[in-house]
């Protein structure tokens, strides 16, 4: 049994790195069997395998605060990494209770981030879930009425942070894991809270499963393979996303017109793929459907939005826009006073970006008519800009509209002002009093950057 689960690790880390050339390995380290079992196969297999032995292996172990005996599983991890010459890493965390969310939820997605953030570039996330673990969450998806990409379960190796996350013993029991540990007399933490029923997977790892294997005793394994037809369902689901979206999107946006053309499951098929590509969280069939049917259907003059926890889809001239709400910017200036010629840069705020004023023998600012304090500040409604000498001044509200600027970005437009008035719009629109003529030096231009999706 010991040295069938090193081969089985060996094997797995071995093709991994040989299609993504990982630059280390990391365990997530819990100190219960699972993880500590991996641990020690993987120390056993850098013994015999050179490859394995040139990749620098480290461990994690995130500490949840959630339990008293928190603090004496990050000791035993601590003096089981001491004996295995690995280091490790312990990262605090904090986990707090989300409405709508439960206790479970809340740690896991708090412990998936501190990977995230602890994981270096190119380096790969070994986690030690096994294949009774996935019949588990097969089990929980189908209870969450989810689609083909969650049937689909824990994939064996995906990209995750700055580099991938590897799941090598997918095709090895909990029952093998436990042989193993014992037979290398390893030691291990027993976590009280694996037994409390009312988390939804010690309900179906205690109460479900056990009934499934008495009738079916291999019910892991025959999942497994169900898993695995899905793995490939969900690949060519996503590999026609890529064809459809290569002609709905544009730029970040999605053509309605165009989706229209799709039939329905293609539809719903396009929008998860962009809504993931945005980076926001998938939204569940109600909403998804609401995206798909109330958007287009809103009167014309209407700005309609759809918005779920974790990410929100408006429709703006024919395009859909999907972001992830953020809570709205905290203690910004309504002015700021930049001595641009001192001060190179001047910070916006957060989501606003930054503004700078550059030399350019192309510039469309004569740069001694820029006035050497200038008021940078945001609309408030009724401000107006003298574009063009003579004809007149115009409204700042039509010229963003004019411009394409998004509407729930607008009041993000930097106006650069003397004393009360505009004389020019982020990196757009500029007074014609600071225009440059037939000059061909002292030109200068601004520049607004890092303020994301504002057209």
């Amino acid at each position: 049994m010991k040295r069938a689960l090193v081969a089985t690790v060996t094997a797995a880390v071995r093709a991994a790195h040989a299609e993504r050339d990982f630059t280390g390995l990391c365990i997530a380290l819990s100190g219960g069997v699972d993880s500590v079992a991996l641990l020690a196969a993987l120390g056993a297999a850098r013994k015999t395998d050179r490859t394995l032995a040139r990749l620098p292996l480290r461990a994690v172990h995130v500490h949840h605060h959630l339990q008293a005996a928190a603090d004496d599983w990050a000791r035993h991890c601590r003096m089981l990494c001491r004996s295995f010459s690995v280091p490790l890493t312990v990262r605090h965390v904090s986990v707090s209770r989300v409405r709508g969310t439960s206790l479970e939820a809340e740690a896991r997605r708090v412990r998936r981030a501190a990977f995230e953030q602890v994981l270096r570039r190119g380096e790969v996330l070994l986690t030690a879930h096994h294949e009774d673990d996935q019949l588990e969450t097969v089990l929980l998806q189908l209870m969450r009425g989810a689609g083909v990409a969650g049937l689909a379960a824990m994939p064996a190796c995906a990209p995750f942070g700055r580099g991938w996350s590897l799941r090598p013993l997918l095709g090895s029991s909990r029952a093998e894991l436990v042989d193993f540990a014992l037979q290398a007399k390893l030691d291990w933490v027993e976590d009280d809270s694996n037994v409390d029923e009312r988390f939804d997977r010690n309900y179906v790892r205690r109460r479900i499963v056990p009934l499934l294997r008495a009738r079916w005793p291999a019910a892991a394994r025959v999942a497994a393979r169900s898993t695995a037809h899905l793995a490939e369902a969900r690949e060519l689901l996503g590999e026609l996303a890529a064809i459809d979206l290569s002609s709905l999107v544009e730029g970040e946006a999605l053509a309605l017109d165009k989706l229209a053309k799709l039939g329905l499951a293609r539809q719903r098929n396009a929008l998860r793929a962009w809504i993931a590509a945005c980076g926001a969280s998938l939204p569940d069939a109600t909403h998804l459907e609401r995206v798909r049917r109330e958007l287009p259907a809103a009167r014309a003059d209407a700005l309609p939005v759809v918005q779920w926890p974790g990410g929100r889809v408006r429709r703006f001239r024919g395009l859909l826009h999907c972001d992830v709400p953020q809570a709205p910017p905290r203690n910004l200036p309504a002015s700021m006073v930049w001595d641009w010629r001192r001060q190179r840069a001047l910070e916006l705020g957060e989501g606003r970006g930054r503004l700078r004023i550059v030399a350019d023998p192309h510039g469309p600012i004569l740069r001694a008519h820029l006035p050497a304090r200038l008021q940078v500040r945001f609309r408030n409604g009724g401000e107006r800009i003298e574009v063009e000498r003579g004809a007149g001044r115009q409204s700042v509200k039509e010229l963003l509209r004019a411009r394409g600027v998004l509407p729930w970005r607008r009041d993000d437009v930097p106006m650069l002002c003397a004393a009360h008035t505009p004389l020019a719009l982020g990196d757009w629109v500029v007074a014609a009093s600071l225009r440059a003529g037939a000059e061909r030096r002292g030109r200068v231009r601004i520049e607004w950057t890092g303020a994301g999706r504002i057209c």
